[in-house]
């Protein structure tokens, strides 16, 4: 794992104190990351993230969580704020590991590996932080399917996200810093820079094919995007002792425990019939009021999956576990 220092720690603001509200004045086609709650499901847009990586929150029920993202690595995973019986708070180190995010913990300095949710380094190296159910959807997905839901409101400042430099600028959410790395050619820092990016192996895959993981006892599956559409947007899939099935839908890949039903697509919509009901992919609501349970998973790009995990993707093809 290459571990480089690129930016001032905390160049990039966590969000530490979120607030909430009924109103984005972002795009419906904008993401966001979609997380349950006993108050109702909170939404955070990546728009905002993109400026901030981390939002340390702290959900009805008591539950630590940070809710982090990596521009680079395409990578959404929502954690449990919690290792070896210590709550902890994330800021954003500046680091980056194999082009993935490293947070740091405030309350032992330990650094943490985003995409995984493995410390590294620190008193605390070895501990993982165990992945929450959550879905990357778009905003009107969203507002439409969770009319009680809230979202996390603007939290400003400054961020070198929004600089040309490594000193920090103050932000303007309505530009996308982003935007040029994801739609061009190359990935990670070096083609963000506009320079050489790594190597990549795989003729079948795009480096920023988004990819669905899936881990469970020891074992670990990525589902790309491409392959689950082509399968007409439904794959039932096995990592480790666990079945699931996974559903593209409402700009995002979903997972839910696999019920032992015969999914198929419903025709127009985004829909998929099974049992004698029509099921939501994006939710896992039936039209007759049941309800898949949501699998913990990582939403990220190709390469960084393969990282972290090798050739471990559900293709069909040679390296994968299709």
């Amino acid at each position: 794992m290459d571990v480089r220092q690129v930016i001032p720690r905390d160049a990039i603001p966590s969000v530490d104190d979120p607030t909430f509200g009924g109103a984005y004045p972002g795009s419906d086609d904008d993401l966001v990351i979609a997380l349950g709650s006993g108050a109702g499901p909170r939404a955070y847009p990546i728009r905002y993230l993109n400026y901030h990586e981390i939002v340390n929150d702290r959900l009805p029920s008591g539950t630590p969580v940070a809710v982090t993202w990596c521009p680079l690595c395409g990578s959404a995973v929502v954690y449990e704020a919690r290792a070896r019986g210590r709550e902890l708070t994330f800021g954003v180190s500046g680091k980056l590991a194999d082009d993935d995010l490293v947070m740091y913990d405030r309350e032992t300095g330990s650094e943490w590996k985003q995409s995984r949710g493995d410390a590294f380094a620190g008193e605390l190296a070895g501990a993982s932080l165990a992945v929450r159910p959550a879905a990357t959807l778009t905003w009107a997905a969203f507002r439409d399917r969770y009319p009680d839901g809230v979202v996390l409101q603007p939290p400003g400042g400054e961020s070198e996200a929004g600089s040309a430099d490594a000193e920090p600028a103050p932000i303007e959410y309505a530009e996308d810093p982003y935007g040029e790395y994801v739609r061009g050619d190359g990935f990670g820092l070096a083609a963000h820079r506009g320079e050489d990016s790594r190597d990549w192996p795989r003729a079948d895959l795009d480096p920023k094919t988004v990819v669905l993981g899936l881990e469970a006892d020891g074992a670990a599956l990525g589902v790309p995007l491409p392959v689950l559409e082509a399968a007409g947007g439904v794959l039932q899939v096995s990592v480790g002792g666990t079945d699931a099935v996974v559903f593209a839908g409402a700009g995002g890949v979903h997972a839910f425990r696999d019920p032992g039903l015969d999914f198929a697509p419903a025709g127009e919509g985004e829909g998929f019939v099974a049992d004698g009901t029509t099921w939501d992919g994006a939710t896992g609501a039936a039209e007759d009021g049941r309800h898949l349970e949501r699998l913990p998973a990582r939403r990220l790009f190709a390469f960084a999956w393969r990282d972290d995990h090798g050739d471990a993707f559900f293709t069909g093809t040679d390296g994968g576990d299709g």
